[in-house]
């Protein structure tokens, strides 16, 4: 089973990302907080760290420059998220093992793909577009929704309600699901149920305080049928559990205002940490997160490829190029920060490749992956200014340590 220490100092992050991870039979550890970090890093050496940077990049360089000190626990990946930083800041992290480092707020998606190809695991994301948004006011919360289910928006949403009800500390929290803008069928009866478990999961949370606004005659039938939400009930007038929320007598002229006031006029609740954390948006970047950018220079599509997945579960943005002199004319419009060349390829080849960046300002360093073996071939390569030479075929764990080798071997 694979292992992921998260170091955070948001619980609600933490506990959300276990939920998640851990439905997908991944071992989690969590320290919400640093003090002990670097201790539980070398005691339970786990396959990737997930961490919040500190607010001090000094802080973090500290914490880095521990872990690669440690033989075993050098080369334990680490996923970032923090402030946005400099491009120089965030290319420096490459030689630590930061294979990625997400600036706030997150794209969801990217981040638990990179997750997925760094543990080698196919997560299930769901994808859907939806909208929800949580509100309060006093004992209170309302959750409003649109558009349609999103199963990883309802995980949050247990957490997000949690938390509501802690750091206020709500004795009897009601709830108010807004789904009017939401029209639902049986195909989404699953992720419905799934939203009132999540709910009811919550300690503090009953059903009979649970009230639904909503005009959709499947959520209407969906309650009605099923024996465990049969105190939850569904309107399709607020006017209708106005007295019931707020504990009160109203008079009939007072209902708008009250409705506009407590219920429907509220500021979205600002969570700490995770509600700036997360985007859920379903643009996707794909180098999001991106800590640094490899040329990869080969004729043969097969080795490109294989490269170009092994250098992806890292963290890397890879550009692929089937020759060398479209690799060379890209040099001054690209910065990469690390190049894979072969050696023998038609036209120019490695060799003129390592010449001309010989005398190139600011050129990444190289590494040789070829199928040559002769003594001759790898001393003229090193001797023209390669970093490496790598013979092939070679496993992915092997090329991605060589490229941290060499990154770090950069920076010194």
């Amino acid at each position: 089973m694979k292992k992921v220490l998260i170091i955070d100092s948001s619980k609600l992050f933490s506990d959300f990302m276990k939920e998640k991870l851990s439905s997908e039979n991944v071992s989690v550890e969590i320290t919400n907080g640093r003090r002990d970090a670097y201790t539980r890093l070398i005691t339970i050496l786990p396959d990737l760290v997930i961490m919040d940077a500190p607010d001090s990049f000094t802080d973090l360089m500290d914490f880095l420059k521990s872990k690669i000190s440690d033989p075993n626990a050098k080369k334990i990946p680490i996923i970032l998220t923090g402030p946005q930083i400099d491009k120089a800041k965030m290319a420096s992290l490459g030689r630590f093992g930061v294979i990625k480092y997400f600036p706030t707020p997150i794209k969801f998606n990217s981040f638990i793909e990179s997750i997925g190809n760094c543990l080698q695991i196919s997560f299930s994301v769901d994808t859907s577009v939806s909208i929800l948004e949580v509100h309060q006011n006093n004992n209170i919360i309302i959750v409003e929704f649109a558009k349609v289910l999103n199963r990883e928006k309802i995980s949050l949403l247990k957490y997000k309600i949690t938390e509501l009800i802690e750091k206020n500390d709500i004795h009897v929290p009601k709830l108010v699901l807004l789904m009017t803008d939401l029209e639902l069928s049986f195909v989404d009866g699953i992720n419905l149920e799934y939203l009132f478990e999540t709910i009811l999961s919550i300690d503090a949370v009953q059903e009979k305080y649970i009230k639904i606004l909503s005009s959709d005659k499947f959520v209407y039938d969906f309650i009605d049928g099923h024996e465990q939400f049969r105190d939850i009930k569904v309107v399709n007038d607020l006017r209708n559990i106005l007295s019931s929320l707020l504990s009160i007598s109203v008079a009939p002229n007072e209902i708008p205002e009250l409705i506009a006031e407590e219920i429907l006029n509220q500021d979205k609740v600002d969570e700490d940490g995770i509600d700036r954390r997360f985007n859920f948006d379903l643009d996707k970047n794909d180098t999001e997160g991106t800590v640094f950018k490899v040329a990869i220079v080969d004729d043969d599509n097969i080795i490109r490829t294989v490269l170009q997945k092994s250098l992806s579960s890292m963290g890397a943005e890879t550009v692929l190029f089937d020759n060398g002199s479209n690799f060379l004319d890209s040099i001054e419009e690209n910065h990469f920060d690390l190049a894979i060349i072969d050696i023998f390829m038609p036209g120019v080849s490695g060799f003129d490749i390592l010449s001309k960046l010989k005398v190139t300002p600011n050129a990444p360093p190289i590494i040789v992956y070829s199928q040559a073996t002769q003594r001759e071939v790898v001393i003229q390569a090193l001797s023209l200014g390669a970093s490496s030479y790598l013979v092939k075929p070679q496993k992915p764990d092997v090329i991605i340590a060589k490229v941290i080798e060499v990154l770090h071997a950069k920076s010194q």
